[in-house]
């Protein structure tokens, strides 16, 4: 008897993507699933067509306006499963990801065992994305995967994980409270509740890139900054619940400085609360540094407008590519095949 395995998507304004992200949810080969969307208050037309999905495999219910967090807590109350699929509403899973990963979570010797899988970015072609590993893709200690993230700055999309409901219980609910970075410091919880890490090679991710950005996009939001600073301060005590070593602050010591650009110069409060962070881990934070393409601004204009540059720059950029990807994916829709080389069909309740 195959164990049930819950795959919850929150969606907000997400019409442009959910009935994809459904379909993929809904292909899994792994049979024995349920599928719950929380719509959380979208002005557009994403509740209509989700409810087009509504079966007795599919629950779609609505909510006010909370936030992706509290859409993802209300999801979890609703959910029956041993395993829990989280799935955000524009990406979509391969169609044995699932199966893949059960695999190996079946032959573990308890439900404290946590599962993972590679990723791509895609925008609207799941054949253009490029699979490229970084540090994670691998098994691991729990120490050692927050040492990885942390110190070489890499993650785990939020779809590539499989938890035992046991682990997501003792992990407890998502932060509310974090604007950005929730997923980080979710899983990081998940992470410590775990015994061990397994890397699933055959499963896949694809995540999408939209323009209109992602949850994780901080640009010049005093709250995002806030929360993010939140998140980092948990991060930090995490993993050093876990060991207290050289490695562990000098990991740290690397975050703190990869992030360091998000509040600078915008917020010298936040900055200097981070400078505290790092005398404290017994280093010393440096002045963060432009992108060499990007730095030639800084002397003739300042440091505010080079930030700038960095961060809008690349979004029209990949606003650019997006657009062409879209022409190509509506010239190649009526021959192609979204998932080579799975087998992916359109339903018709989604034409």
């Amino acid at each position: 008897m195959q164990r049930l395995v819950s795959i919850l998507i929150p969606a907000y304004n997400a019409e442009k993507w959910i009935a994809e992200t459904i379909e993929s949810a809904i292909i899994q080969t792994w049979k024995n699933k349920e599928i719950i969307v929380v719509d959380d208050g979208s002005t557009d037309c994403t509740l209509a067509i989700a409810r087009q999905f509504a079966s007795k495999d599919v629950l779609v219910v609505t909510q006010k306006n909370q936030g992706a967090a509290a859409a993802r807590n209300h999801a979890y109350k609703l959910c029956q499963g041993a395993f829990i699929q989280w799935l955000d509403a524009d990406d979509l899973l391969s169609v044995d990801k699932i199966a893949d990963q059960m695999r190996i979570l079946e032959r573990s010797e308890d439900d404290l065992t946590l599962c993972s899988s590679g990723w791509a970015q895609f925008m609207y072609r799941t054949g253009r994305a490029k699979f490229s590993p970084s540090a994670l893709w691998r098994d691991l200690s729990p120490v050692e995967f927050l040492l990885r993230k942390m110190g070489q700055h890499v993650h785990m999309q939020t779809a590539t994980w499989l938890v035992s409901r046991t682990l997501a219980e003792t992990a407890g609910a998502w932060d509310t409270r974090l604007l950005s970075d929730d997923d980080g410091e979710y899983f990081c919880r998940v992470i410590l509740a775990s015994k061990r890490i397994r890397f699933a090679p055959n499963a896949k991710v694809f995540y999408r890139i939209t323009s209109s950005g992602r949850l994780s996009y901080v640009g010049q939001s005093s709250r995002k900054m806030e929360a993010l600073l939140l998140s980092m301060r948990m991060h930090i005590n995490y993993i050093r619940s876990l060991e207290e070593s050289a490695r562990v602050r000098a990991a740290c010591l690397a975050y703190l400085q990869y992030l360091s650009i998000d509040f600078y110069p915008e917020r010298p409060d936040l900055f200097a609360e981070l400078e505290k962070l790092a005398k404290e881990l017994g280093g010393r934070l440096e002045k963060p540094r432009l992108q060499w393409k990007y730095a030639w601004i800084k002397p003739l204009f300042g440091w505010g407008p080079a930030k700038r540059a960095q961060l809008t720059l690349p979004k029209l950029k990949w606003s650019l590519i997006g657009g062409w990807d879209r022409a190509r994916y509506k010239q190649e829709e009526s021959r192609r095949d979204r998932f080579q080389p799975e087998k992916i069909v359109r339903s018709e309740r989604a034409r």
